[in-house]
């Protein structure tokens, strides 16, 4: 007969862990199970993120990217000081490396200004007052508000305080196949029968949906991050957080340098199109049944070229290429070398989702309702950053779906 639960939430990433959060502060007594397909947290993307709680100066007004993002870095670095969990307040440079990037900063500073973003305007000699050794045009923005932390002690944390909270989460639960008039999910694990369901799969969250059939006006390409840490000597070049102006139109933020928790700098993530959603490697995690689905996606993206989108292919399967990937850290911070970027194991996969009917990425976080069940289809970044103020606003369109009773 299978488990019986009133909320089941599929992932174990920061968004499932944060939603599972909220709904126990809300229903104290219902039965809350969540389905991990791993057997531990942090695998996958929100163990791989780079750390760093956006302040929101990205995401235009009235957006649910901008009003998550400001309350939940807020939020993340409240839950860092309750928990012990180390969060640097480090700030961040955005800065200009071109006559055309002055243009995209005074639209930053509009989104500063519409979002409560503390931010100072610099000159290039206030720009290396903070980062001594950026390479600047002009001018840049420092975002006060941007801190780095630890992702995993975010995520082990929230599983400690879940399971003291008789919340169930069950590892090795990957979903294989789903009854949605009886309201059963099928795992190795055994069954599950649900009242009310939330889908936070992450880079499987579309799968999941088409067993509800939702999701069925997008498809989802997963793009490869891989990051080069500094050398050690050169590790002083960097105080805190440098960005280059991103493309507004894009919802990647371009190659940049973060010095993480542990003061390791790391330079990076690319944007590559990548052969299946755990492709870390080169050939490691390449499903070539999915990397032909990503092929025809990417033509199709190709061919149409909304979002300026065969620049950004161009310029990012180039990065493969050492050379490449140094020249585009040298705009941030000139005179490195080859020698100055160390390869590492740090890589992620980016489960951006792609709108098939329009041949766009989508750059909004995307909910789809089915009966008894909510799927979160594009928890992109900020993700992380946004995941306790992110929950409380998923949670709060299914609020008026009470689960059904079961048995």
């Amino acid at each position: 007969m299978g488990q019986s639960t009133d909320y089941l939430v599929v992932g174990a990433g920061i968004v499932g862990l944060a939603v599972a959060r909220e709904l126990r502060k809300r229903y104290p007594k219902r039965r809350i199970t969540i389905l991990e397909k791993e057997a531990a947290v942090g695998y996958h993307a929100s163990g791989r993120n780079s750390g760093v709680l956006h302040s929101g100066i990205y995401y235009g007004g009235g957006t649910v990217k901008a009003r998550v993002c400001t309350q939940g870095a807020r939020r993340m670095k409240a839950f860092a000081a309750e928990h012990g969990i180390h969060c640097h307040h480090t700030g961040k440079i955005i800065i200009a490396t071109s006559p055309e990037d002055l243009s995209t900063l005074e639209c930053l500073q509009e989104n500063a200004r519409h979002n409560g973003v503390r931010i100072e305007v610099l000159d290039e000699q206030g720009i290396r007052q903070i980062e001594p050794f950026a390479g600047v045009f002009q001018q840049g923005i420092y975002c006060l508000d941007t801190a780095v932390i630890d992702p995993k002690a975010v995520l082990y944390k929230l599983v400690a305080l879940l399971k003291d909270d008789d919340v169930f989460i069950v590892f090795n639960a990957q979903v294989i196949a789903v009854d949605i008039l009886a309201r059963t999910v099928k795992t190795p694990q055994g069954e599950w029968h649900y009242g009310y369901l939330f889908n936070c799969a992450g880079a499987f969250a579309d799968q999941v949906a088409r067993y509800f059939e939702r999701g069925l006006d997008y498809a989802l390409l997963p793009f490869k991050g891989i990051y080069f840490k500094l050398h050690p000597q050169r590790n002083p070049m960097v105080r805190a957080n440098i960005y280059p102006v991103p493309d507004m139109g894009q919802p990647f933020l371009g190659v940049h340098v973060t010095r993480s928790i542990h003061g390791e700098v790391y330079a990076g993530p690319t944007a590559i199109p990548a052969l299946g959603r755990e492709n870390y490697g080169m050939l490691q995690g390449a499903k070539w049944e999915e990397s032909w689905r990503t092929g025809y996606a990417l033509s199709r993206m190709y061919r149409a070229n909304h979002q300026n989108f065969r620049k950004l292919v161009h310029s990012e399967l180039g990065k493969y290429r050492k050379k490449d990937f140094l020249a585009s850290v040298n705009k941030l911070l000139p005179g490195l070398t080859g020698e100055d970027l160390v390869s590492c194991d740090k890589v992620g996969i980016r489960p951006q989702l792609v709108n098939i009917r329009e041949n766009r990425l989508e750059m909004e976080f995307i909910l789809e309702q089915s009966p008894d069940a909510l799927h979160v289809l594009n928890a992109i970044s900020p993700a992380f950053t946004s995941a306790l103020a992110l929950a409380e606003w998923i949670v709060d369109q299914a609020h008026h779906h009470a689960p059904r009773p079961v048995t």
